[in-house]
């Protein structure tokens, strides 16, 4: 298993959360406050600088009103 942050399916998951981020109409900034968290944490991770934990992603998801299932069928096929 590769563990680094530039696989297909990490590049993915960033545009995955950053269009549901925008779809949402949220910036990097609103959404920062919505999970309580530095605008720079969502910059990293949007840019693949940064791995989220699967409670991280959670709260991105909920914040962003995306369905994380949605996003996790989305990767399936990326490899």
């Amino acid at each position: 298993m590769d563990k680094s942050l530039y696989t297909g399916r990490s590049k993915r998951f960033c545009e995955l959360l950053i269009a549901a981020r925008k779809t949402a109409g949220l910036t990097q900034t609103e959404l920062a406050k919505r999970i309580g968290v530095d605008q720079v944490f969502i910059s990293k991770y949007e840019n693949g600088d940064r791995r989220l934990d699967v409670l991280e992603f959670l709260t991105i998801a909920e914040a962003s009103n995306i369905n994380p299932a949605s996003v996790m069928q989305a990767l399936k096929s990326i490899s």
